[in-house]
């Protein structure tokens, strides 16, 4: 389906479609002109268990010349659901082929950059270490790089909310009623401080959180009841020690207030040969919302350097203010 739909200051063409993926359907969403000449990003959603809606804003990259590439992981969204399905089918492997399917289908293999924001950094960074020969480079966003390092930053942050808030949430998860409506109210305070700091949520945030209500099968299963209590298949993961394997360009970023923290994000800074880090210091775990104007111009200037030079040689592990 195509249609125009505008980005910004400009209309942009906008094509959407189903990739056959197995006996399932990966829906997406290309925004701009892949045949511009310019190398197309990819944008991976987070959860693992979300939408694209929340990371649509970086569909304003398209006004640089570039396509922007979303879909929605294969649970999620407007993509094939498989309610009920156990933790055998929920795997890292799953969502790495899944990617892999959809670039050949959009045939884009040969030459693209990948955008992961939260657990769409952590499969991107999962991707990029394998080293495809198309990938030119690596936006990670919002990402830890242990699941370790993650649940205890988070319940470090847990600790610094009101007294009668953790209280609540202790008590939901020692009885197992997480589902409990007071639970998710107390998880909404968690997460106006450390999730996206925009409150009310706007339209496309909520979006996203409304279809993780409607079927949490992949959220519950690979992540758990909510951001800092992990106890579903992800809670051991780490990349930390194959780090060194990514070979492209990568550009970091994150929110002074986000829950992904410094500690969560530094393995990456510190491991991957050719990266730089930017630290917005109003945003949390969304600057790409909290601060879109300057995130946006963040990821399009690196993006650009890359197309530019081929290759960047830039090192840098402290926050660049924007």
């Amino acid at each position: 389906m195509f249609k125009q739909e505008q980005q910004g200051e400009r209309w942009m063409s906008v094509r959407e479609g189903r990739a056959p993926f197995g006996a399932h359907e990966t829906w997406y969403r290309v925004t701009g002109d892949l045949g511009s000449g310019r190398t197309p990003l990819v944008v991976l959603h987070g959860g693992p268990g979300c939408t694209h809606d929340y990371v649509l804003s970086f569909a304003d990259l398209a006004e640089t010349g570039r396509a922007v590439i979303h879909y929605d992981q294969i649970g999620n969204g407007r993509s094939t659901h498989l309610r009920g399905a156990g933790p055998e089918v929920w795997t890292v492997d799953l969502f790495l082929s899944e990617l892999d399917n959809l670039l050949r289908h959009l045939g884009v293999q040969d030459r693209y950059a990948v955008l992961g924001q939260s657990w769409g950094g952590m499969l991107a960074a999962e991707h990029a270490v394998r080293r495809p020969g198309g990938l030119r480079s690596l936006v990670i966003a919002d990402s830890p790089a242990s699941m370790v390092t993650w649940v205890a930053e988070a319940n470090r942050l847990r600790e610094m909310l009101p007294p009668e808030v953790q209280a609540t949430l202790l008590r939901h998860e020692r009885a197992g009623t997480t589902d409990d409506p007071e639970y998710t109210k107390a998880v909404e305070v968690f997460n106006g401080r450390h999730v996206c700091r925009v409150v009310p949520n706007p339209p496309e945030v909520q979006r996203t959180f409304d279809a993780i209500a409607e079927d949490p099968t992949v959220y519950h299963t690979m992540n758990g009841p909510s951001e800092f209590h992990v106890i579903g298949t992800l809670k051991t993961w780490t990349i930390e020690d194959r780090l060194d394997r990514i070979a492209v360009p990568t550009l970091l970023i994150s929110g002074r207030h986000d829950e992904a923290t410094d500690a969560c994000v530094r393995p990456y800074a510190d491991r991957i040969p050719d990266v730089r880090w930017t630290i917005f210091e109003e945003s949390s775990h969304m600057p790409h919302v909290e601060e879109k104007d300057a995130c946006l111009a963040a990821v399009a200037a690196f993006l650009d350097e890359v197309d530019g030079d081929g290759a960047t040689t830039t090192r840098t592990t402290e926050g660049i203010h924007q």
